[in-house]
């Protein structure tokens, strides 16, 4: 009984350490984020329909706005919205939750700030944000890494 405890608990013991090892080697580090991004958007620089900032914001207007006006940073904006990394996992979905999204532009992630102010309302753009414009070096929780570039499809819905 004794020998198949102990040849259980190696089992356990092997399996425990194989899957933290795979785990460790197929950790992205910050480094490695940020010169995924930095090659991701030089590719994606490259499009003819893909629009860069002077700040490193790339957008792409999916559809033109109908309104008049484009936000300020001081104005709230109503918005529906995903977030996904470059490799296309979703983080993030007003859409998702079956409701737009209500906030102060200057209160979300630069990249946001700067590039809902180009749009009009109801338009849709698609952003493609760099990391330092982005949540930086400090990543935000387990599904943005440090020096994450970032994806997201914006629709302005209302200006207020």
């Amino acid at each position: 009984m004794r020998k198949i405890q102990t040849q259980i608990i190696s089992i356990v013991a092997v399996l425990v350490i194989g899957f933290t090892m795979f785990s460790l080697a197929n950790a992205t580090t910050p480094a490695e984020n940020k010169a995924a991004g930095v090659a991701f958007l030089t590719e994606n620089a490259k499009k003819p329909n893909i629009v860069t900032t002077a700040s490193g914001l790339q957008y792409e207007i999916l559809t033109p706005g109908t309104g008049t006006a484009s936000p300020s940073a001081t104005d709230n904006v109503t918005v529906h919205y995903k977030g996904t990394t470059i490799d296309g996992t979703e983080f993030d979905s007003s859409y998702s939750r079956g409701e737009p999204a209500t906030f102060p532009l200057n209160r979300v992630i630069k990249g946001w700030t700067e590039g809902v102010q180009l749009m009009k309302e109801g338009a849709k753009y698609r952003f493609f944000i760099p990391s330092e414009l982005a949540y930086g070096e400090q990543g935000a929780g387990r599904a943005i890494g440090p020096n994450a570039a970032l994806i997201f499809d914006v629709e302005l819905i209302k200006i207020q």
